[in-house]
């Protein structure tokens, strides 16, 4: 049941990354969450992210912008190794507080509710209309890309930050997305180069059926959303998903999930 529900969140979460503003690992994070310790859920959301990524490399990459990809993606790599180390290194922290409901103990470890609070901050930012209209000039690109690297590395959240930055800078709509595939794909190069050393070996090994269907089903998602849905704006869809993804984000929190 657990690879049902993986895939098809894979899947439609991939074609929602098209019209929602959410990205595939926002969406497929808490999802895995459910079935795996948070640290390894993340591992395996950035290895399904980073092989879509390589899809859609080769269908758009040829279109990046190499002076962004400098100024931008150089800073975003560096950061990303910063944020994925303190992932690895706040994983085996002694929990903060445990409490009991009924017959059922639960704990609140450093590391979740660190996740927790990420994913409700970036599902606000999706909540919020004027945040999206905040205007970044070219001269910030170093350090919105040391924004979206940190995150990126620490808990997957990249998209949001980045696209912030990317949409003022001039670029036309294929060097944009271009050059976005091609920032995300170094970012999660960089942090699962980290994850390995410590969380990636073992949910790798234990779950790779798993990862290999959920990225089938990723990339069935993207080319689909490429083709029917990417000039489709559905604020509804977005909401909603911005609201699931709080409700999952303080169980998470809180111990319960």
């Amino acid at each position: 049941m657990e690879y049902f529900i993986i895939c098809l969140v894979a899947f439609l979460a991939s074609i929602l990354t098209f019209f929602s503003g959410f990205g595939l690992g926002t969406i497929l994070l808490p999802v895995l969450a459910l079935f795996f310790p948070i640290e390894v859920a993340i591992a395996l959301t950035g290895v399904v992210h980073f092989f879509n990524n390589m899809f859609k490399l080769v269908l758009v990459g040829k279109n990046a912008n190499k002076k962004v990809l400098l100024y931008f993606g150089l800073p975003a790599v560096i950061f990303a190794f910063f944020g994925a180390y303190i992932l690895i290194n706040i994983t085996d922290l002694k929990p903060l507080w445990s409490y009991t409901i009924g017959n059922k103990s639960f704990e609140i470890t450093p590391v979740n509710l660190i996740i927790a609070l990420l994913l409700i901050v970036f599902a606000i930012i999706e909540l919020l209309p004027f945040i999206k209209r905040l205007k970044f000039e070219k001269k910030h690109l170093p350090i919105g890309g040391a924004m979206s690297g940190f995150f990126g590395g620490l808990s997957g959240h990249q998209g949001a930050l980045r696209s912030a930055f990317l949409i003022n800078s001039g670029l036309s709509k294929e060097a944009f997305i271009g050059t976005a595939v091609v920032i995300s794909s170094f970012v999660d190069f960089t942090r699962l180069s980290v994850y390995s050393t410590r969380i990636l070996n073992s949910g790798l090994s234990e779950n790779l059926t798993l990862i290999i269907c959920a990225t089938l089903s990723a990339i069935a998602g993207a080319f689909i959303g490429n083709k029917l849905l990417k000039k489709i704006t559905l604020d509804f869809i977005q909401k909603l998903v911005a609201v699931l993804l709080i409700v999952i984000s303080l169980g998470l929190g809180l111990g319960l999930i």
